[in-house]
Formats: C-alpha cells, structure tokens, sequence
C-alpha cells in the first residue's frame, strides 16, 4: 500500500459517490477474506488499514476448545497475499463497492417518500413503465397511470414517489401519476405562495384524467388563496394542467363553515341550502330546478367530488323533489317488508307486527279495494249532501206553503168573522110616526 493507492480510493469515491470510509471497510474486508484463504492462516482474524501510510496489519487471537478467542492479540500479517489472494480480494472490494452504492441510493431516496421527480421514459408495456431518475430507474405501474396516457419514448414526466423499496438488485422506486399528492406538488412548484407556506391545500380530491378538486386556505388575510393559484390569467394553474395532459382543475376556497364550504365545493352550481346531519355524516343540499344536472356532474363526477372533498356525503335534491317528499312524508304508510315464501316461493309481504303474510294478488285486491273506496266516497257524500239540501228545500216550500195558508186562512176567517159581524151592528129602523110629526 502507498500514496497511489490512497488516490486511487479517492478517485474510485469520488466516481461512485461513496464515502472514503465506507471504501476502506470494503477494503479491509476484502483483504481479511484473502488472508484466511491462505494456508496456516489463523481463524480469528481481522485487518486494520491505517488511512495516514495506507499500510495493512492482520491481527490475530488464539481461540479456546469452545472457540471463544484467548490470549493476547498478536500480529500475524504475511509476508505475501499472493496472486490467488490478490484475486479474492478484488472480487470481494467490487462486491462491497457495488452493495456500498445501492446503499447509497436506497439512503438517498428512502426519505424522499411524498416527494416529486423528474425522469425520462425509457420502457414502457402493459405492465409497467421505466423512467430514468440519473442514478437510479422510477418503476410506474399501470395501477399508477392515468387512463388512455401513453406519452413516448424519451418524454420527461414528473412523477411523485409513492414507495422506496429495498431489492437484491437495488432501490426499487415507485412512483405514481395518479396520486393526489402529485398535484399538491406541482403547485409547489408553481406558486411560490404554497412553498412559503402563505397558502394552504387543505384538501385535494381527482379522478385521474379527467378532473380535480382543491380546497385552498390564505394564513394572510391580504392574500386571495384562490387568486395566488390561478395566476394572472391563469397563467399558474395552466402550466399545471399542462403536465397532468389537460385534466380540469377546479379550485374553490376552504371554509370552517360547513354550510358556506359545501356551497363553494360544488361550483359552478349554485347552492339554495345546506341541511347537514351530524348522526349520519350526510348532508342534503337544495339546489333550483335548472341547477341540478350541474351540481351533479357528468356522471355524477361533481357530486363525488365534491364530497371527497368535504368529507361528507352529499345528498342533492331539486326544489321540486324536496316538495314532492314533503307532501309524501304526511301519508302514512304500512310497515313491513316483501320476502319470498319458502314453501311456495312466492313473493309475500310480511307485516312488521308479525301478522300473517299477505300473497301479492291479496295485496293487489285490497289496494284495489282501497282504491275504489276512496274514489267512491266522495260521491256518496255528494249525494247525501244533495238529499240534505233536497229535505231542506222541501221542508223550507212546505214550511212557506204552511205559513201562506195558515195566513190565507187567518185572513179569510178574520174577513169573515167581519163579514159576519157586520149585520150584528143593526141599525135602527125609521118610526112613520116621527115622520108624520115631522
């Protein structure tokens, strides 16, 4: 061992990127298991590199019948490793040199989990793709891409670290591009608002390729949280679409107010009300006629969002479907259920209060019945009504003509009774005497 020596070690650290003094462990491993392939070379052995004069010493220890090491140490260094040596200690300092170097890289990104890499495409088929990270290779497995995103050979992609494993062959890193985490970092990288910690992501809710979700939250209250990510113009959010291949990005204000939070979640549609139920985690949200093909989204896309998002579960109902069970929530309605008869296999339902079961044709009858007697009774009233009103007409002629004759009769007897009075009144007759004397 000698200067050229120490250089070459130097160099070969440098060129790998290894620590000096992680290459002379290697080396004193190297040459301890060439010493013991020696003849007569003593079992309990170790080697120490000085790292000053780059000389070697093989030290050594007698061992005992139970095999635990005796005695003083003792300096047992030959003379001549030897051409076989030589060769076992080559072996064995690559060997180290190359576990040294997937040590390295398995330190360097094992405490990059959650993070954002850039790498070029090198392979790709239908199980997974390889991108070239510089020292190491990204694996990204179909589960992690977006649909129907194939990008070319030699393309660059962000990517964001899911996973760092441990192989024979070295780190193994996964990468994802369908993570939520993804997006949150590319707004790092784009606002410099999010990377000062000025504006918060609270929340972030996608369905790869198609469209995302952020709630974001300003710790300034002189700085619009929603302005800072858009950009003038829009000029932010755009590059960010850009890298996610076009997918839509909708960002909305975060909200303590669950009323006012759900509201904005569901933009562009415009919420009438909230009516939340802490027992169930659900919430029903009233939104207009018009409204409600938007708040739901194309194949409900708005609605799952926006509740993944919230981290409620979103009931959406029309003004006229609110007033439709409102008026159905007055009808009383029967308890039970329908189940199928195990002896005749037959569709019955089974009343809540144990009762006998009753078959589907008896229920279709006695919902007939039912029916029929409904429409029916308001005819029978009318008619009962009608005869009422009759009787009363009649009674009321009857009562008139009564009263017209009782008067007719007590205006003729009393025309008669004076009729009959009149000749009681005589008059006296004239005496001829008293006209003769007159």
């Amino acid at each position: 061992m000698n200067a050229e020596m120490m250089e070459a070690l130097q160099a070969l650290a440098v060129e790998r990127g290894i620590p000096v003094d992680a290459l002379f462990a290697a080396l004193a491993d190297a040459l301890e298991t060439a010493y013991k392939k020696m003849p007569d070379a003593h079992e309990y052995a170790w080697v120490t590199i000085d790292p000053e004069t780059m000389e070697f010493r093989v030290i050594a220890q007698e061992l005992d019948e139970d095999g635990e090491p005796v005695g003083e140490e003792f300096d047992a260094t030959p003379d001549n490793l030897g051409r076989i040596a030589a060769q076992a200690a080559r072996q064995v300092m690559s060997q180290r040199i190359r576990e040294a170097e997937r040590e390295m890289k398995y330190e360097e990104y094992a405490g990059r989990e959650g993070d954002i890499v850039t790498g070029m495409i090198q392979q790709t088929d239908a199980r997974y793709t390889l991108l070239d990270l510089g020292r190491v290779e990204g694996l990204l497995p179909q589960s992690e891409q977006v649909p129907y995103e194939r990008p070319d050979s030699s393309v660059r992609l962000k990517a964001y670290i899911v996973e760092v494993r441990r192989s024979p062959k070295g780190p193994q890193i996964v990468v994802s591009r369908t993570h939520p985490g993804l997006v949150k970092r590319l707004f790092e990288l784009e606002v410099p608002e999010i990377a000062d910690g000025v504006v918060e992501i609270k929340a972030c809710a996608r369905e790869p390729g198609h469209r995302t979700k952020i709630a974001v939250w300003s710790n300034d209250p002189n700085v619009d949280p929603v302005g800072a990510c858009v950009g003038a113009r829009g000029a932010r959010v755009r590059q960010v679409v850009n890298e996610l291949r076009g997918e839509k990005i909708d960002i909305v204000p975060f909200s303590e107010d669950l009323h006012e939070y759900v509201m904005k979640a569901l933009s562009p549609a415009k919420v009438k009300e909230v009516r939340p139920d802490e027992m169930t985690g659900d919430c029903d949200v009233i939104v207009p006629d018009y409204q409600l093909s938007l708040a739901i989204g194309k194949e409900g896309q708005n609605a799952r969002l926006a509740s993944r998002l919230t981290g409620w579960g979103i009931n959406i109902k029309s003004e006229t479907q609110l007033a439709e069970e409102e008026a159905m929530g007055d009808v009383e309605w029967a308890e039970g259920e329908w189940i199928i008869d195990p002896d005749s296999g037959e569709h019955v339902w089974q009343p809540a209060d144990g009762g006998e079961a009753i078959s589907a044709e008896a229920w279709n009858e006695a919902a007939s019945e039912e029916s029929s007697t409904t429409e029916d009774a308001p005819t029978e009233d009318a008619t009962t009504e009608d005869a009422t009103t009759e009787e009363s007409s009649t009674t009321e002629e009857s009562s008139t003509t009564e009263e017209s004759s009782t008067t007719e009769e007590s205006s003729t007897t009393e025309e008669s009774s004076t009729t009959e009075d009149a000749p009681t009144e005589q008059v006296p007759a004239e005496d001829p005497v008293a006209e003769e004397e007159a």
